[in-house]
């Protein structure tokens, strides 16, 4: 495979959503002769208006560009557009940005070697008016040689980083971050409703709520050392005083008419561990009600 630089290959984006687009735009600023394809096709006007040229179909596309990538809204339609640029994705690397689990990078891993292509899955850390900036990150997976020859132009969209050979690394990555993600906007979902029961405003409960997430998460390296270790020694902050100062939270959650089904379910596990005998045992320990036993 020959190495490349930044300006001088010549690059596909399949689907123009917000991260297509995006990616496009970064494309086109670096002097990059970008081809494009959508299925909505008037979605390709602004870009061409850019610089970039459309594409009828996604083989014609793909056959326009040595590296392709692909950005559109999920697996299915990621599977129909490369299965629809079929033998044009020859020789070329396709690195997948569409959000997806596992099972479907691998299935796409399938599809892009099977016609001949070489094939790298990434997970995007930003939002479309990020992409291209310091604040971007990417996680790649896949063909390792694919990624090192591509990879000045894939720092373009973010800092990259490549998290291993299998192609669904990237998005197992990305579904335990993504896991993570949410159970944050569960809680402050839960914490501006409680406050919102008495009268406190969203704004005013959040800008605590951030000073106090941001402490808080400092602890997540030290439990994820714990975790690893197995070794849930601690003399602060164990799972007894949080299985009581959870309880407390959702007695009072459920004294103002609200629900708990957010939290009440970490309430079990803390429980459990504590049942267990690991009352004096890290918060971390809590994992334990969670992983595949060894």
């Amino acid at each position: 495979m020959t190495p490349t630089t930044p300006h001088t290959v010549p690059v596909t984006v399949l689907g123009l959503g917000n991260l297509g687009q995006a990616l496009v735009g970064v494309l086109l600023a670096q002097g990059h002769p970008t081809t494009v394809w959508n299925r909505s096709a008037h979605r390709a006007g602004p870009l061409v208006a850019r610089g970039a040229t459309a594409a009828a179909t996604p083989a014609e596309a793909a056959a326009a560009g040595g590296l392709v990538v692909v950005a559109v809204l999920d697996h299915d339609a990621a599977r129909e557009v490369l299965a629809g640029a079929g033998g044009a994705l020859a020789g070329r690397t396709v690195v997948n940005l569409t959000t997806g689990g596992p099972e479907a990078a691998r299935d796409l891993a399938a599809l892009v070697t099977g016609q001949g292509a070489a094939y790298v899955d990434g997970a995007v850390y930003a939002v479309p008016q990020t992409v291209g900036t310091p604040d971007a990150f990417v996680l790649y997976s896949g063909d390792a040689a694919a990624y090192d020859a591509h990879r000045p132009v894939l720092d373009l969209f973010g800092e990259g980083t490549f998290v291993g050979d299998a192609p669904d690394l990237a998005a197992v990555h990305d579904t335990a971050l993504l896991s993570g993600m949410y159970g944050m906007f569960a809680g402050f979902f839960q914490a501006v409703a409680l406050a919102d029961a008495e009268g406190i405003g969203a704004p005013a409960v959040t800008s605590a709520l951030v000073r106090w997430l941001g402490a808080a998460a400092d602890a997540l390296p030290q439990f994820a050392q714990e975790i690893d270790r197995r070794a849930y020694a601690t003399t602060t902050s164990n799972l007894r005083m949080n299985a009581v100062g959870l309880r407390d939270i959702l007695a009072a959650t459920e004294a103002r008419g609200l629900p708990t089904d957010l939290l009440a379910p970490l309430l079990r596990l803390f429980e459990e561990q504590v049942a267990a005998g690991h009352a004096e045992a890290s918060l971390s320990r809590t994992v334990e009600s969670l992983r595949v036993p060894r």
